[in-house]
C-alpha cells in the first residue's frame, strides 16, 4: 500500500469518528441549552468552577497518563463552547452599553492638550479641530481634568506609537476619570535633533527629550555619549534647550517646536523607523456615535483562573468580530485590566449581541468609546 493510499485509509477513519463525535456533540449542546434555561429562571451564574473540574477529572481518569493533557484541553474547549451558547441564551436582551450619543459639537470649542506649543499632541489637535483655541495643561490628568470638569469641549491625548506601542497612562486615566473616546488620528512623528545657532553635531553633550522621543531615536542615541534628559514632552525640551545655560545642550522634537524656540535642525528624520507615528484620541465627558462609526473601545477584567480570557474572546470569533489589538494594565496584585479595540459599531445587532456575552464572561466590562479614525 502506498503513502498516499495508508494516508486516504486514515483519513476515512477520522472521518467515521467524526460521524459519531458530532452527533454527540450535538446531543451535548442540547443539554446545555437546557441547563441555561434552568440558570436563567433561577438567576444563577453561568461559571461553576467546581463543576467544571468535575467534568474535566472525570474524562482525565478515563485515559492514559500521555493523553491526560489533551484531555484537558479538550473538555475545557468543550465547556467554553457550552458557556457561551449560554450566555446568547442568557444575555439575548437589547442591554444598554453606552450612553445615549450627545451631537458633536462645532463651534467655539476650546480644547486641551498636553505640553505647550509645537507638542505633537498640539498638531493632532490643530488636524482634528483646526478652528478650535487650544488650551495646553502640564501633564496628561490635567487633559482628563478639564475635560471630565466641562472646562474644554474636548481632549486630546497620545494612545500608541508605531514602535513603542500603548501609553500605558493614557489607558489607566480613561479608566480612572470615566471618559469616552470620540475619535481618532494618527501623526506622522518627524523627530528631528534641535539646537542653537552656532552648536555643531560634535559640541552636542546633553539633549532634552520626553522619554518616548529617545525610544523612538533610540539608534541615532546609541552611537553618541550625550547625557540624555527626560522632559514632558518634545515641545518642554525644544523649550528647555533654548534657555539652557550650558551652550551644548540640543533637544529632540519637531521642526514647528524648533521653529517655535529659535532652534535650528541639526539633524533631521532621526527616527529609528520612518513610518514612526502616533495613535492621538479625543475625549469627552459624554460618548458620540452614529452609524458611520466602525472602531469600539472596550475595557475589562476577569476572573485569575486559567481559560478566562480565552472564554471572553471566543464570542468575537463565533460572531465575525475582529479584535484589532488588546493591552493589559496593573489591577492591584496578581490582577489585570484590559483595553480592547474592536472594528464595529455600537448600532449593529450582532455587535451589541457579541459585546453583551463578552460581558458575561468577566467580572467588569465597560464600552468606551465608539468612534471612527479621523
Amino acid at each position: 500500500m502506498s503513502t498516499n493510499e495508508r494516508l486516504g485509509d486514515l483519513r476515512r477513519q477520522i472521518d467515521e469518528i467524526d460521524g459519531r463525535l458530532i452527533p454527540l456533540f450535538e446531543d451535548r449542546m442540547r443539554i446545555s441549552k437546557k441547563v441555561a434555561d434552568i440558570k436563567g429562571l433561577n438567576n444563577m451564574a453561568i461559571t461553576d468552577d467546581v463543576r467544571e473540574q468535575q467534568v474535566v477529572d472525570q474524562a482525565m481518569a478515563l485515559v492514559d497518563e500521555e493523553m491526560k493533557g489533551e484531555t484537558s484541553l479538550l473538555m475545557r474547549s468543550i465547556i467554553a463552547i457550552s458557556k457561551e451558547q449560554q450566555r446568547k441564551i442568557l444575555f439575548s436582551a437589547d442591554a444598554p452599553l453606552l450612553p445615549p450619543p450627545r451631537k458633536a459639537l462645532r463651534e467655539n470649542l476650546t480644547c486641551a492638550f498636553q505640553g505647550v506649543p509645537g507638542a505633537w499632541s498640539e498638531q493632532a489637535l490643530a488636524k482634528l479641530f483646526p478652528d478650535a483655541e487650544r488650551r495646553a495643561v502640564e501633564f496628561f490628568e490635567d487633559v482628563f481634568l478639564a475635560v471630565k470638569k466641562r472646562r474644554v469641549a474636548y481632549g486630546v491625548v497620545a494612545i500608541e506609537n508605531s514602535k513603542t506601542g500603548a501609553i500605558g497612562e493614557t489607558y489607566d486615566l480613561l479608566r480612572k476619570y470615566g471618559c469616552f473616546i470620540v475619535g481618532r488620528t494618527w501623526i506622522d512623528i518627524k523627530h528631528c535633533l534641535l539646537a542653537r545657532e552656532g552648536l555643531a553635531l560634535s559640541d552636542v553633550r546633553e539633549v532634552f527629550s520626553h522619554p518616548e522621543g529617545f525610544r523612538q531615536c533610540s539608534n541615532f542615541l546609541r552611537e553618541r555619549a550625550w547625557d540624555l534628559t527626560a522632559c514632558r514632552n518634545t515641545a518642554v525640551a525644544a523649550e528647555m534647550a533654548s534657555g539652557a545655560e550650558n551652550g551644548r545642550t540640543a533637544a529632540i522634537g519637531s521642526r514647528r517646536a524648533g521653529e517655535l524656540n529659535g532652534l535650528r535642525v541639526l539633524a533631521p528624520d532621526i527616527m529609528d523607523s520612518s513610518d514612526n507615528r502616533t495613535s492621538f484620541v479625543v475625549i469627552s465627558p459624554e460618548p458620540e456615535y452614529d452609524e458611520n462609526d466602525d472602531l469600539l473601545s472596550v475595557t475589562f477584567s476577569t476572573q485569575h483562573r486559567s481559560g478566562a480570557l480565552c472564554e471572553l474572546l471566543l464570542p468575537f470569533m463565533a460572531g465575525g468580530l475582529n479584535l484589532m489589538r488588546i493591552e493589559s494594565r496593573p489591577a492591584g496584585s496578581d490582577k489585570y485590566r484590559f483595553f480592547a479595540e474592536i472594528q464595529g459599531n455600537i448600532l449593529d445587532e450582532n455587535t451589541r449581541s457579541v459585546l453583551r456575552q463578552a460581558s458575561a464572561a468577566c467580572e467588569y466590562f465597560e464600552v468606551i468609546g465608539c468612534y471612527s479614525n479621523s
